[in-house]
């Protein structure tokens, strides 16, 4: 699932968590991600409807995409798990001694990251690894 349609991305977060509430075998992406659901429990009505993939979430109307925010948060868990970009998960535990948290310590991180996302945007430039590792280390107060 390299570059997955925005339905094919939606359609893997809602087979997870019905896999996973059916006490269903899950691969190991799906199990992190029922776990990021699980942190979530916000999110538990909208994908217990297999609908949920056609909805429209509009930043206008005040509305948080769940499939965004839980997308971000399992390329977030990639990152620590790979290093990359160099000194991210160091950060992280940063953030985490700091929060007492993981999953507070992710949403600094998903913050950093989604400013660092939308600086490249705007922008027109590649991501800045720098940029968000360092945006993430500020967070924890380093």
């Amino acid at each position: 699932m390299f570059d997955p349609s925005r339905d094919q991305a939606r359609q893997f977060f809602l087979t997870a968590w019905t896999k996973h509430k059916n006490r269903e075998v899950l691969t190991q992406l799906e199990v992190i991600a029922a776990d990021l659901i699980a942190h979530h429990p916000e999110y538990h009505p909208l994908l217990d409807n297999p609908e949920a993939i056609h909805k429209d979430f509009s930043p206008e109307d005040g509305q948080i995409n769940p499939f965004l925010h839980l997308s971000l948060h399992l390329a977030i868990e990639e990152q620590l798990s790979i290093n990359q970009p160099p000194g991210i998960r160091e950060a992280f535990e940063l953030c985490q001694a700091r929060q007492g948290d993981r999953h507070a310590a992710l949403h600094d991180v998903l913050e950093a990251l989604g400013e660092t996302l939308w600086r490249a945007q705007r922008d027109k430039a590649p991501l800045d690894g720098k940029a968000y590792v360092d945006a993430v280390r500020k967070r924890a107060g380093a």
